[in-house]
């Protein structure tokens, strides 16, 4: 079933990331009660599970949604269940809060210690405002040194886009480009 699960999330050109998550409830949902086969539950064992993870677990809002997603994709599109019953499902509301900024001494003091390749990559998310992920991904080719400008392929939303690249990053930046080349050179040549 978890097979079925990965092909009809495949065909669907989600990102790999998504197929990973939604195997993974699946697959809690399953051990939750005792490896039985989702066709024969329902509405009660969704909401239980869901129950445990707000009232046991103490998860997030957010992790919340993307369990009962998961679920509600596996019934939808895998197991083909119409679920009327959706619309009892208890879905706990996020509290509004104000976002947390650090000032610059803070943000100074937290560069203080970090160092390395992670020091650069959290200045370039910092200065940038890339993600984790799209500053993992980053490749030397989209950036412009000349422009002082970063391509982000594939960022939030699937979208590329284009932001500055602060003066003070572009010596250490440079410099770690010019280290990676010479520990590749060094690995295929030895």
């Amino acid at each position: 079933m978890l097979d079925q699960l990965k092909r009809c999330i495949q065909d669907k050109y989600y990102i790999l990331r998504t197929e990973e998550v939604f195997v993974y409830w699946a697959r809690w949902f399953i051990r939750f009660h005792g490896l039985r086969h989702p066709a024969e539950m329902g509405a009660p064992e969704v909401k239980a599970f869901l129950s445990y993870l707000t009232n046991g677990r103490h998860v997030a809002v957010a992790t919340h949604k993307q369990a009962l997603c998961a679920l509600l994709f596996l019934y939808k599109h895998v197991l083909q269940i119409e679920l009327p019953w959706l619309d009892e499902i208890f879905r706990p509301i996020r509290l509004p809060r104000r976002p947390t900024v650090l000032t610059p001494n803070e943000v100074a003091s937290v560069f203080e210690y970090i160092c390395g390749a992670h020091a650069l990559m959290a200045k370039l998310m910092y200065s940038t405002g890339m993600q984790l992920m799209e500053c993992m991904t980053l490749r030397v080719k989209e950036v412009d040194f000349e422009r002082r400008e970063i391509t982000i392929r594939h960022g939030k939303g699937r979208k590329d886009g284009m932001t500055m690249l602060s003066l003070s990053l572009v010596v250490p930046l440079r410099e770690q480009i010019a280290q990676a080349r010479l520990d590749y050179d060094a690995d295929c040549l030895g």
